[in-house]
């Protein structure tokens, strides 16, 4: 499970680099981040 997370965190950091350009975009990118490894817990 710690490697589905680990994945999901890289993604995420990833995404938020190269598809975010302000502060509020690189929120809402973190935001979905934290969904998806709550998702990843919960399972």
């Amino acid at each position: 499970m710690f490697k589905i997370v680990k994945v999901a965190l890289t993604v995420c950091f990833l995404s938020s680099l190269f598809a975010c350009s302000t502060i509020e975009g690189i929120g809402k990118d973190l935001k979905k981040g934290g969904q998806v490894i709550q998702d990843a817990a919960n399972s």
